[in-house]
């Protein structure tokens, strides 16, 4: 019993010296707990739209207000022309528009009847299906209340029009959300725990005193799983063109080439994850654990970012991820070109070799 109550003790030190180990123990759960409860909501807010008021008229007025006091939405900036608009959906500034025809108030008096167009981004269809019935509903409530002091009724009716994906299928979202998680666990797991694996089995000092530079050791164990992960888009746009009918509209030599720099990106955050531990089982928590929550969660794959407080919106912005997952979307549902995502690509630039320089000065020629 002694003996065994010894060995608890020595245990118990070993966790308690090591940080990383007491992070994951402790501090993991407090952050999964903070950011399932501000993140993880169905509920969409914040979200921008414009209004396009041709009718100018108290009517439309009056329906613009309750938008504007909802706290579903913010009303950006009011355009005038059908091109003004199909630009701000394709930079995607914009999730919906609201346009008014002229004469909206005029129509209801004496026609009793009026339209109004509701146009809705829908490359993500939960959201825009979601934007769409907010918007009926506030339609609906005031028509209520208009009907209360007239004789005869009012009918305003929303005209939906979904752009990008007008028969709202999931695909259009899904498939540029797997091709991220996808290619962020498969680069940044498998190339940290290589470079790992070879300080664990003592081979990396072998490695390191042979004619080749380290940066060329580091190179050449990463270079497989760049071959491997471009198969791996080809597999998955194959699969979402000739299975789940989601054809490319934008350039596939584009997409391609922002494919590459992405892998590229996450090949590089798993070298500079390979060069901060010193055991498999640390290098593949890390990648799991902080690879796999960011992507889902921060990337607006499963979650639209704009519902989150400030603070979680401004650390989504150091996500790989987000900017692929924009770029993807962009390109594949959208048929954008380069000039509409160059920033995108910069950032991912910014971020690469931010990482690489990192990853270089912390990397140690002698392992002892």
């Amino acid at each position: 019993m002694k003996q065994f109550l010894s060995f608890v003790r020595k245990e118990f030190l070993h966790v308690l010296r090591d940080r990383k180990t007491l992070f994951i123990l402790f501090g993991m759960p407090v952050v999964q707990i903070l950011i399932f409860g501000f993140a993880l909501t169905n509920e969409v807010k914040n979200s921008t739209i414009v209004v396009v008021d041709n009718a100018k008229d108290l009517s439309s007025q009056a329906i613009i207000t309750r938008i504007e006091a909802s706290r579903y939405f913010q009303i950006e900036k009011n355009l005038v022309g059908s091109k003004e608009l199909e630009a701000a959906f394709r930079t995607g500034e914009i999730k919906m528009a609201i346009v008014f025809p002229a004469g909206f108030a005029e129509s209801l008096q004496h026609q009793n009847t009026a339209q109004i167009q509701v146009i809705a981004d829908a490359s993500d269809p939960n959201t825009a299906t979601t934007l769409t019935n907010y918007v009926s509903s506030i339609i609906r409530d005031y028509q209520t209340e208009m009907n209360v002091t007239n004789q005869l009724p009012y009918r305003i009716q929303p005209e939906l029009r979904m752009l990008y994906n007008p028969q709202l299928k999931g695909a259009p979202n899904f498939v540029p959300g797997v091709m991220s998680l996808v290619l962020m666990l498969v680069c940044v797991m498998m190339t940290a725990i290589s470079i790992v694996k070879e300080k664990e089995n003592g081979t990396m000092e072998i490695l390191l005193v042979s004619p080749f530079k380290p940066i060329m050791v580091v190179l050449a164990k990463a270079l497989p799983y760049l071959l491997l992960s471009i198969i791996n888009v080809i597999t998955i746009l194959l699969l979402s063109v000739f299975v789940l009918d989601l054809p490319i509209v934008g350039s596939i030599l584009l997409l391609f080439g922002e494919s590459i720099l992405f892998i590229i990106t996450c090949l590089t955050l798993g070298i500079f994850i390979s060069v901060k531990t010193d055991s498999q089982q640390t290098a593949m928590l890390i990648s799991l654990v902080g690879m796999l929550l960011p992507t889902l969660l921060f990337s607006g794959f499963l979650f639209p970012i704009e519902n989150m407080p400030l603070p979680l919106q401004v650390f989504s912005n150091i996500v790989p991820a987000k900017w692929y997952y924009l770029m993807v979307k962009s390109i594949m549902i959208k048929g954008l070109g380069f000039s509409y995502i160059w920033k995108e690509t910069l950032i991912l630039v910014g971020i690469t070799l931010f990482l690489l320089l990192i990853s270089l000065k912390s990397f140690k020629i002698r392992l002892a």
